[in-house]
């Protein structure tokens, strides 16, 4: 069992941080105005915020410490071992964006020990420019808006699934087709790299580079039924030139 989970009350965190704080020069009091933890040093005042475990309204909380304190921290039981993930490194993360600091208390020793993961700074947003070309590039390769927003009754129609849905539209029709064929009605300039990785298990080659429509892949038009619609109608146009 992880450290955090063996914590039974936020008091258990109190001693060690206290204890910390009094070692650096500043006069800490507990429970002082709402806060959990209110020091000072000279004119400084720092608010910390103690919790079992992060909540949005830990967040709450502490970003109304702001408006009173020069520095506020969150202060939680050090995760253990598994529980160090992607969901921690976010909570940093987000921590940082609204300027708080983080305190943590490791309570896998006799003695426990405080860690100052970081303190309150000015939050600088780095713009990741690879992930916005990405999202940029995949909204540019939609054609339209197929997906509703918080929905998860079938998988989310990205850029690549209406790829291979249109391929999957022409298999149905025409029946065992090349890509060169696919590309002619089409399907795009990445029709054989669709084809051969085969995704979603909707074709299968039936001779040399020639693919057909799986089982799987009819149910595929079937459940993407709205979106074959449009592209059959593409196809009836394609056809009448």
């Amino acid at each position: 069992m992880s450290a955090a989970h063996e914590l039974t009350r936020e008091t258990q965190l109190y001693p060690p941080i206290r204890d910390m704080l009094a070692a650096r020069g500043y006069a800490v009091r507990s429970e002082v105005g709402g806060c959990d933890i209110v020091a000072t040093k000279g004119d400084e005042l720092i608010v910390v915020e103690l919790k079992r475990r992060p909540s949005l309204a830990l967040l709450i909380q502490a970003t109304q410490r702001q408006r009173v304190a020069d520095l506020v921290y969150v202060a939680l039981p050090r995760p253990e071992g598994q529980e160090m993930d992607l969901r921690w490194r976010r909570l940093q993360h987000l921590l940082r964006r609204l300027e708080l600091g983080l305190i943590l208390v490791s309570f896998s020793t006799p003695v426990p020990t405080v860690e100052v993961a970081f303190d309150p700074q000015p939050f600088r947003p780095r713009r990741d420019g690879r992930r916005r070309r990405a999202l940029l590039g995949e909204l540019a390769a939609r054609s339209g808006e197929h997906n509703e927003g918080g929905s998860c009754r079938r998988g989310i129609v990205t850029a690549y699934r209406e790829k291979a849905l249109f391929i999957a539209c022409c298999l149905q029709r025409y029946g065992p087709l090349t890509p060169a064929r696919l590309r002619d009605l089409g399907a795009g300039e990445k029709t054989l790299s669709i084809l051969s990785r085969n995704v979603y298990g909707w074709f299968q080659r039936v001779d040399h580079g020639v693919y057909a429509l799986t089982p799987a892949g009819q149910k595929g038009l079937e459940e993407y039924a709205d979106i074959v619609a449009q592209f059959r109608r593409a196809l009836d146009g394609h056809a009448a030139q």
